[in-house]
Parts: C-alpha cells; sequence; structure tokens
C-alpha cells in the first residue's frame, strides 16, 4: 500500500461521522466536475464544424416528414 493510502486510512479513521459526510460530498462533486470536464474536452476534440444543428436546423428537421412513411 502507498504512504499516500496508509496516511488517507489515518486520517479517515480520526473524523468523525459527520466530517467524513462532508468531505464525501466535496469530493462527489468535485468528481463529478471533473467526469463533465472530461466529457466536454473529448467532444471539443472530436467534434467538427457542422456536426451540430442550430435550435431552428433542429426544429425543421423535426417537422419535415421524413421518407418511407404515407
Amino acid at each position: 500500500m502507498s504512504v499516500l493510502r496508509i496516511q488517507l486510512a489515518q486520517l479517515i479513521k480520526q473524523m468523525t461521522d459527520d466530517e467524513l459526510q462532508l468531505v464525501w460530498n466535496a469530493v462527489y462533486a468535485l468528481h463529478s466536475d471533473y467526469q463533465v470536464l472530461k466529457a466536454i474536452q473529448e467532444v471539443k476534440r472530436v467534434e467538427q464544424p457542422g456536426d451540430s444543428l442550430t435550435h431552428e436546423e433542429a426544429v425543421r428537421y423535426l417537422t419535415i416528414p421524413q421518407g418511407g412513411g404515407k
């Protein structure tokens, strides 16, 4: 086990349940923000101009009947 894991385990043992809950909430929020940031960066990396529709284009696309129907 790495030194940081040992230190973290010792720190957790010293904390109250309320303190652990506060820390967990903060860490979870940071983790969620990091995941969203990674997803945004990936989309920016792979998306090319013209890959997305404007609101008006999307509405027009949804309201125009597509072939194959009556």
